[in-house]
């Protein structure tokens, strides 16, 4: 059963050969992401911005809103995309994402508080991070209540309530401080614009170190999607894996969520999208979204601020356009079996 898992015929030279032309396709989006924009810049600019950068207005728009921004939004969507598909690898459940079990919401919130009390911008990750594995912990308690214990159906009913609650909770909150709302609203949708590279670097160690513990973590999910027992058959140390995985989760969702808001659906649909042609072993499923769900959101990102150029939307907006038809069917499809 181990090996037919996890050679599921997908060839490795083929699946490397993939993961060049992913990073090809990374690159060509991080450079659109750059290139485009309200104001019409051309590629020869925009090179010079970069390598010879004289201080006209032009260079700067590129120094300092549309690099940060194309380079955010690769981090960003790389780190949703592996938080995702840790979250279904881990529980053996199609509809999770930390979007969907409340982990960014519960980033979310913390956020909005730390602004609300007047908390240092330095401390704000770590406000991010305390949400969301207070979040994570809550969820995984809801759903594990009862008899039959924890169920891919209790987990998401768990996180649907407890998204709802937190929502409820961040808006009771903006509520009470006028100032605060007008100073995240943005923020609130999932968005990526007036970024800085300097929002960036604070940030970038826990998101290198999310991103490295998920590769780290891929044969060991690829075995937890075989069933516990059998994982724990195989010698697998099932609860370690489990610590570790949601102590990844909790510092790539909680990073995305301190850099962009709660952006939503990435890590929903990405995983879908990359086990469709990469099959069921981690090892290559985790470099393959981390690198499409950079993709997609750089994508995204562009499209916000072409759709109604020369406003913008927020980036969390065109996600969701995405995702939830997407999640839609998943969840009638699990429905119907």
């Amino acid at each position: 059963m181990q090996s037919s898992s996890l050679s599921d015929a997908r060839s490795p030279l083929l699946l490397g050969l993939g993961l060049v032309a992913g990073s090809g396709l990374l690159l060509g989006s991080l450079l659109l992401g750059i290139l485009l924009g309200a104001a019409d810049i051309d590629a020869t600019t925009v090179w010079q911005a970069i390598f010879q950068f004289d201080g006209s207005t032009e260079h700067l728009i590129i120094r300092t809103v549309r690099l940060p921004r194309a380079l955010l939004a690769v981090v960003v969507g790389a780190a949703l995309a592996a938080a995702g598909t840790i979250t279904q690898g881990l529980t053996r459940n199609p509809l999770a994402a930390p979007d969907i079990l409340g982990i960014n919401v519960g980033a979310s919130l913390a956020m909005v508080l730390a602004i609300f009390l007047g908390s240092d911008s330095r401390n704000y990750v770590w406000f991010a991070f305390g949400g969301a594995a207070i979040a994570a912990v809550t969820v995984y308690w809801l759903g594990s209540t009862g008899r039959q214990g924890l169920t891919p159906l209790k987990l998401v009913i768990a996180g649907a309530a407890l998204t709802a609650l937190l929502h409820s909770l961040t808006t009771a909150v903006l509520l009470l401080s006028q100032q605060t709302l007008e100073e995240i609203r943005f923020w609130l949708a999932g968005s990526l614009a007036g970024q800085e590279l300097a929002d960036l670097w604070p940030v970038l160690p826990y998101i290198t170190l999310g991103l490295a513990g998920s590769l780290a973590l891929g044969r060991q999910l690829t075995l937890m999607s075989l069933g516990e027992d059998v994982a724990q058959g195989l010698g697998l140390q099932t609860a370690g894996v489990k610590i570790a995985a949601a102590v990844v989760v909790v510092l790539l969702a909680g990073s995305a969520v301190a850099l962009a808001g709660p952006i939503g659906f990435v890590g929903l649909v990405v995983p879908h999208i990359i086990r469709i042609g990469v099959g069921m072993d981690y090892r290559w499923i985790l470099p393959y979204a981390m690198l499409v769900g950079g993709i997609l959101l750089s994508v995204a990102d562009i499209a916000a601020r072409l759709v109604i150029r020369p406003q913008e939307l927020p980036v969390g907006i065109m996600t969701a356009l995405i995702g939830a038809p997407f999640f839609i069917y998943l969840a009638r499809s699990r429905i119907k079996r």
